[in-house]
């Protein structure tokens, strides 16, 4: 009993300092956001700024030529919602596909897939863009929202999930007379709700956070996702000049992210356990 309460206590430890680890850079970059110009380059290092200011946040909103912030925010929750929308759509038929229905070589096809996606997505880069290229997609959305829609990791984990719902709701369904349609999109898709939505949240983070892509097809101001606009920022605010602007632009790009976890964090608990969508 001791040993299970002391590494209990060392499990606490661990996470507390892992939290305070992440929680200070966010802090610090959310208190120097309130600070002047002039007091984050001449006075050292102080836990609260001499006088709060939300210049910096003026100047950001009101920004629309050189570093359009909300338009940049805008343009990326345009395409991390409609790539999240598609990636749940192709994730669950595909997964559909391998769990539930029969054909020669599935597994095969399946695992040969998911050995294929592990080499590093920079191998793609080159390829991708060319792909984007030709498609004419160089500074529109589609260029970030159809890549990556059949991840292979959403799909393994939506398939593993399905496999643990029983066969005999498929059979039931199709004795009275249900298409594979029905069945899928009836029976399975409420059942594993809880694997989709974290395959959503994923795949709106991973959007929404995505750097090197845009940066490599986007080169109009206007349309960049903010990743993009970010590295903008530093180079129009470079040299140490505006550091208050840049923390505050930084502080905004996330705010989504975080109210979306919060909201949907319950989620990951569930599609722990495969079975979680099959009730008695």
């Amino acid at each position: 009993m001791k040993k299970i309460e002391i590494s209990k206590w060392l499990s606490y430890i661990f996470l507390i300092a892992l939290s305070i680890i992440w929680i200070v850079p966010l802090l610090f970059g959310f208190i120097t956001s309130f600070r002047s110009q002039t007091e984050v380059v001449s006075i050292g290092f102080r836990l609260l700024p001499v006088n709060w200011i939300m210049d910096n946040y003026v100047e950001i909103l009101n920004n629309t030529s050189t570093a359009p912030i909300v338009r940049w925010l805008w343009n990326s929750l345009f395409i991390a919602t409609s790539h999240t929308i598609l990636v749940v759509i192709v994730v669950s038929v595909t997964a559909y596909g391998y769990s539930r229905l029969k054909f020669k070589y599935r597994d095969q096809i399946f695992f040969t897939v998911l050995g294929i996606s592990m080499f590093p997505s920079v191998v793609n880069l080159i390829p991708s863009y060319k792909i984007i290229e030709t498609l004419g997609w160089v500074n529109s959305p589609m260029a970030m929202i159809i890549p990556g829609l059949a991840g292979v990791g959403n799909i393994f984990l939506a398939r593993q999930f399905m496999k643990g719902i029983p066969e005999s709701f498929d059979e039931s369904a199709r004795v009275d007379g249900a298409s594979e349609f029905v069945i899928y999109s009836r029976i399975i898709v409420p059942l594993i709700k809880p694997v989709l939505i974290v395959c959503a949240l994923f795949s709106f983070t991973g959007s929404w956070n995505d750097f090197l892509w845009p940066v490599i097809v986007y080169n109009d101001v206007e349309k960049m996702p903010i990743t993009a606009g970010l590295l903008l920022l530093q180079d129009i605010y470079g040299n140490y000049r505006l550091i208050g602007q840049l923390m505050g632009s930084a502080l905004l790009a996330i705010i989504p992210t975080v109210l979306l976890f919060l909201f949907a964090q319950k989620y990951f608990v569930q599609s722990m356990n495969l079975n979680a969508g099959v009730k008695g």
